[in-house]
């Protein structure tokens, strides 16, 4: 079942999200934010959880790629799942959601920087319309190691963007 994401899941969302730090493949980040900083970064639509069985196992949300107006129809998804869920097709339902709700919001472009050996977001992403257009090399570095990102972007088709 997927829901909107509410305050009270804080909790179990911010464990999800450890998960993806500890795996040092879904992002940059080392430090799980605060809960009040986490809600500052994403939009306040286009937020939502998958549960099963009675408990979160993933979840997915937008957030701005620029506070400059003209760029207002342009979010980053981020996306994470229980990583004792993987594989089970909850990052596809997850995704689905995310699209059919940020179009209705008037999102034009949806964009997302993942790194290559996460070769499982990578193929979610491509399967849902994403589009490779670039590789950010080296751009920073994560324990001591460099890292590159590659830029994927999917743009919808009923706003009038080609």
């Amino acid at each position: 079942m997927i829901r909107e994401l509410i305050p009270e899941d804080a909790i179990r969302v911010l464990e999800i999200y450890k998960m993806g730090l500890d795996s040092r493949n879904a992002t940059f980040e080392t430090d799980v934010p605060l809960w009040a900083d986490w809600d500052l970064k994403y939009l306040k639509h286009s937020r939502f959880v998958f549960i099963d069985k009675g408990q979160i196992v993933g979840w997915i949300a937008l957030s701005p790629v620029s506070t400059r107006k003209v760029y207002k129809g342009v979010a980053e998804i981020s996306v994470y799942v229980d990583t004792n869920t993987l594989g089970k097709g909850i990052g596809s339902k997850l995704m689905e959601k995310v699209i059919y709700s940020s179009e209705k919001q008037g999102i034009w472009t949806l964009y997302s920087s993942i790194f290559p050996e996460n070769t499982a977001t990578l193929k979610l992403h491509k399967k849902f319309g994403f589009r490779v257009i670039g590789t950010l090399e080296k751009i920073a570095q994560l324990d001591g190691k460099w890292r590159d990102t590659i830029l994927l972007e999917r743009r919808n088709r009923k706003v009038g963007v080609d």
